[in-house]
């Protein structure tokens, strides 16, 4: 055994044989060839181990293999191009830009299933302080290993471990080079085509894309989508949009004469349930149900409950959700709607529909008014009042805070001292955030057992989940003794899943399966969508419909009519309506079929079908693609090209003038004083000016201090002035 050690070679020979053949001849060329192995070595490994890109088949195989290799050439070449220590620095500098952008996409895909795009990163400023907290926890010591050789390299350069070759390659090695690297991204071009054709036309999943092409010229793609974009308002024009009201005019369903004005003249409140998956709905640990009274206000009889409705978002996210839920148009595929295009854009919103129609309107949110760009979106959106973090005397406090903003117990109660002085009827979106990734929360406010999956990501999802159940009851008892209840609707939406596709073996435990399929992944997405209101006829009602289709049927319940709107969902509560449900990425769900991740299922049974061996589905599937391929089209050119600026069809409402917004402290709280004397109807001017906040009760741990509930004291004598 000794003797056979003896002869295995040891690292320095090998090494040392390196070295000799990188020194006999050309060695820039060498050096160049070592780092495109590098690159592609890289990519290749990760593209299995952190992307769930699903290849099938020896072509798709085969193009994972490819496609990492013609950018490196290129890029690397550039390299060739110079002469002496310079060129071998170039090459490591591209060398890291590549690992670089690798590294980023594996921890931006790790928990968002999805790639970065030119959007994601221009949004920094309005999403970075709170990014940082959520990589911050999805990084692992092992992602680092991606820029261990460019450390080598650096040290083999510098301590002069290798041959610099100073008089470089011959120009026209170097451009045969660059061009070798495009003659391979066009064979894979050309080969992929002719696996997935319309793959740059009519794609909207980017992991397709990285699939068939590669993670470098997705970059590419996107940069030249997102100039496409910027460049679209100039193109557009009024016919571009008339074009859309003809499609969408076909799409208009009559409304449900059983529901249509029940709930006219209401309040209305818009609670936003984070990262709120449906199957936390009756869902229990230990025998204790994750949100009890969430389920129970689900299972009301005056509550109108959708057990088949999905998230629809995009690289956007919650933003996505908020643009469908306003607007009922669809977050971009290329980042936020609402970061690029909520400042200047025209919107036709829900807040300005209600607010032309004598509403007050307001948006609740314990974070940053700049997150997302809410600061200069909500102007557009039409909405009075913007309570950001800058008005909760709570929010400079660490310990009121987790991840996103104010924890909810803490946020609405203290949201309640502006919910009296909003002047009836109102609309009141609050915007929790407790129950968002990385889902921690201090020990003094855990009272719920984890789950057991062994996942950190997913087992402290279900406590802060029950932590925004408990925030919710606290806000419903105040709204009833303050007399606010009774006169208001109620609406619940999840924004988007809590724990993405990334932790399989976890959402299996959760579901009790084995394993998991695509037909279960899809069936994740979905999330809660209830309509609550005193005389409402509830029920659960398993009609098919996503994010897109809240505003029609809200509208339906509030007796708005939507006739003239460009909007991209349908009422749910029609008669005639069929329930397509598109998603993001193009894949799609019906009542009869689920296309997701490229398989198809059906939908009833979960079984997986194929378009060869089922003749409904032969003829459905491509209607319905087609269908879907076009409302996101539709709906991406209603946005990029601000064509709502075009509309002169409506006379029941006009556009926003956003100049008439303030949402600074001093000028909102001013606002509402004014408003109690100019429309006092509100619960504060109802009753004398006597605040209802002593009605607020809450069990949050942190205003059981007697200087917090000293301040809490000074805020109700305050608010009640």
């Amino acid at each position: 055994m000794m003797n056979f050690l003896k002869k295995v070679p040891s690292p320095k020979f090998f090494w040392r044989k390196i070295k000799q053949t990188m020194d006999t001849s050309a060695p820039l060329v060498w050096f160049f060839v070592l780092n495109v192995v590098l690159v592609w070595f890289k990519t290749y490994i990760n593209y299995h181990m952190n992307f769930n890109l699903g290849a099938e088949g020896a072509t798709q195989q085969f193009l994972l293999f490819l496609n990492p290799i013609p950018t490196a050439i290129i890029f690397l070449s550039i390299a060739l191009y110079f002469k002496g220590a310079l060129s071998y620095w170039i090459a490591i500098i591209f060398n890291f830009i590549q690992s670089f952008w690798l590294f980023a996409n594996i921890l931006y895909y790790r928990e968002f299933s999805d790639f970065l795009s030119m959007g994601i990163l221009s949004s920094g400023s309005s999403t970075g302080n709170n990014l940082g907290k959520s990589i911050a926890a999805i990084i692992h010591w092992s992602d680092y290993m991606i820029f261990v050789d460019i450390i080598i390299l650096i040290g083999l350069v510098v301590f002069k471990q290798l041959t610099i070759d100073k008089k470089g390659v011959q120009k026209r090695f170097a451009i045969l080079t660059t061009v070798l690297g495009v003659v391979l991204m066009l064979i894979d071009y050309g080969i992929a085509s002719t696996d997935r054709t319309g793959l740059l036309t009519r794609s909207f999943d980017n992991n397709y894309i990285v699939k068939y092409l590669g993670l470098n010229e997705y970059a590419v793609f996107n940069a030249v989508q997102t100039y496409n974009q910027t460049e679209s308002r100039k193109r557009a024009k009024p016919e571009d949009l008339n074009k859309i009201k003809k499609f969408v005019s076909t799409q208009k369903m009559p409304d449900n004469i059983e529901y249509y004005g029940t709930q006219k003249g209401k309040n209305v409140f818009m609670i936003h349930l984070e990262s709120f998956q449906q199957f936390l709905i009756d869902y229990k640990v230990d025998g204790r149900e994750v949100t009890p009274n969430l389920n129970k206000f689900y299972h009301d009889q005056n509550t109108l409950s959708f057990d088949n409705f999905y998230n629809q978002v995009g690289q956007g996210k919650t933003s996505d959700a908020e643009m469908m839920q306003e607007n009922s148009l669809y977050g971009l595929s290329t980042g936020s709607a609402m970061v690029k295009y909520g400042t200047n854009n025209t919107f036709e919103s829900l807040p300005a529909i209600l607010n032309q129609r004598g509403y007050t309107t307001a948006a609740f949110h314990g974070d940053v008014a700049s997150f997302w760009n809410r600061d200069n979106t909500y102007k557009s959106f039409g909405y009075n009042y913007f309570f950001s973090k800058a008005y909760y005397d709570n929010a400079n406090n660490p310990r009121f805070n987790v991840g996103y903003g104010l924890k909810d117990k803490i946020f609405l109660k203290d949201s309640a001292k502006y919910i009296e002085q909003l002047p009836q009827p109102f609309y009141a979106k609050l915007l929790t955030v407790t129950n968002h990734y990385p889902y921690e929360l201090d020990k003094e406010n855990i009272d719920f057992p984890a789950t057991t999956t062994g996942d950190k990501t997913v087992d402290g999802y279900v406590q802060t989940a029950h932590y925004l159940d408990q925030a919710f009851a606290e806000l419903i008892d105040y709204l009833k003794k303050s007399g606010l209840y009774d006169n208001s609707v109620f609406v619940l939406y999840g924004d988007h899943y809590g724990i993405s596709e990334n932790h399989q073996p976890a959402i299996a435990q959760l579901l009790g399966k084995e394993k998991v399929t695509n037909f279960d992944l899809a069936q994740f997405q979905k999330v809660p969508f209830m309509i609550h209101a005193n005389g409402l006829k509830g029920g659960v009602d398993h009609t098919y419909g996503g994010e897109i289709d809240m505003l029609p049927t809200l509208l339906d319940v509030l007796g708005v009519p939507d006739d003239n709107m460009t909007i991209f969902g349908q009422d749910m509560l029609s008669p005639k309506y069929e329930g397509i449900v598109p998603f993001r990425d193009g894949d799609w769900i019906t009542p009869t079929y689920t296309k997701y991740n490229n398989q198809f299922f059906n939908t009833k049974t979960g079984e997986q079908v194929t378009i060869s061996s089922d003749e409904v589905l032969k003829k459905q599937a491509p209607e319905t693609q087609a269908y879907v391929d076009k409302v996101l089209e539709y709906s991406d050119s209603v946005i990029t090209g601000d064509l709502l600026r075009f509309d002169k069809s409506r006379s029941d409402f006009h556009k926003v003038n956003k100049k008439e917004f303030d949402y600074k402290k001093s000028a909102g709280l001013e606002q509402l004083k004014e408003a109690q004397k100019t429309n006092p109807s509100s619960v504060l001017a109802k009753n004398k000016g006597q605040s209802t906040l002593n009605l607020y009760k809450t069990d949050a741990p942190e205003l059981s201090d007697s200087s917090d509930t000293n301040n809490q004291k000074n805020e109700t004598t305050s608010s009640s002035k």
